[in-house]
């Protein structure tokens, strides 16, 4: 049960605006540059790592809101969001390709989430699937077809180490790391990053609606196997498709 007037403790603000959709970042720095692109923009609260805007789109009000980094604090952001009546939420956020055709630059619409986390197994045992919702998974996908972006779609790789990735080899665990590093790009994954699985789990465990997008900022795959590696910090293109999936949420829930 929510109570949209109890200002939950971590997000720090109450449901004024009566907004049933967020889109919601990693960083802080990201919050007032994605709310830009929403109409009539205007700061809501900040506290800890939650930094909140809040616009609207097809006049309805859409929350901005930064979760910060990895699973616990994603987590945290969406079962307070529940608490004052959100019930869709889009993670948009950065990646690192993993899959040889995954460019820097391109777009990933995360349909699943391999749950080498802890946030999630604390919700459910680890046999439960990490799976986005469909109705915003296919939204995401239709928006960065008709903007004309560079998109794959498919399951990537949450985990809580950053570092565990990047430089396994000096981990105790690397053994671990690096074999299942092999194993997820046998089986196409396409990706990895860190708040995914713990967005879809506690969504779903919650009834709410949960998808994601995410830039890739590189692929050190291709490097590795000589191949160009291009580089891509540009959120442009991930902020148009959320804000444009979101659009088509609002309008299909208004013919329903």
């Amino acid at each position: 049960m929510y109570n949209e007037h109890q200002k939950p403790y971590h997000i720090g603000f109450i449901n004024e605006a009566g907004a049933r959709y967020a889109i919601l970042p990693g960083d802080p720095g990201r919050v007032e540059k994605i709310a830009a692109h929403l109409a009539n923009p205007r700061f809501v609260a900040q506290n800890r790592e939650y930094t909140t805007w809040v616009g609207e789109i097809e006049g309805e009000p859409v929350y901005v809101m930064s979760t910060g980094m990895g699973g616990p604090s994603a987590a945290i952001g969406i079962e307070e969001l529940h608490q004052i009546g959100v019930d869709t939420v889009i993670r948009i956020g950065t990646c690192g390709g993993m899959a040889l055709p995954v460019k820097g630059g391109d777009l990933v619409v995360a349909t699943g989430a391999i749950r080498m986390e802890g946030t999630s197994k604390e919700y459910v045992p680890v046999e439960f699937p990490a799976i986005a919702h469909l109705d915003v998974t296919n939204a995401l996908v239709n928006s960065a077809k008709e903007l004309g972006h560079t998109y794959h779609a498919g399951v990537v790789q949450c985990k809580d180490s950053f570092y565990g990735q990047h430089s396994p080899e000096r981990m105790p665990a690397g053994y671990e790391l690096m074999s299942k590093w092999d194993a997820w790009i046998k089986a196409g994954c396409l990706a990895s990053e860190m708040e995914s699985a713990a967005v879809f789990i506690v969504s779903q465990i919650l009834g709410m609606r949960a998808g994601c997008v995410l830039n890739v900022l590189w692929n050190q795959e291709r490097r590795k196997q000589g191949l160009s590696d291009s580089e891509s910090q540009d959120m442009t293109a991930a902020i148009d498709v959320s804000v444009e999936a979101i659009r088509k949420l609002i309008l299909a829930d208004r013919e329903k």
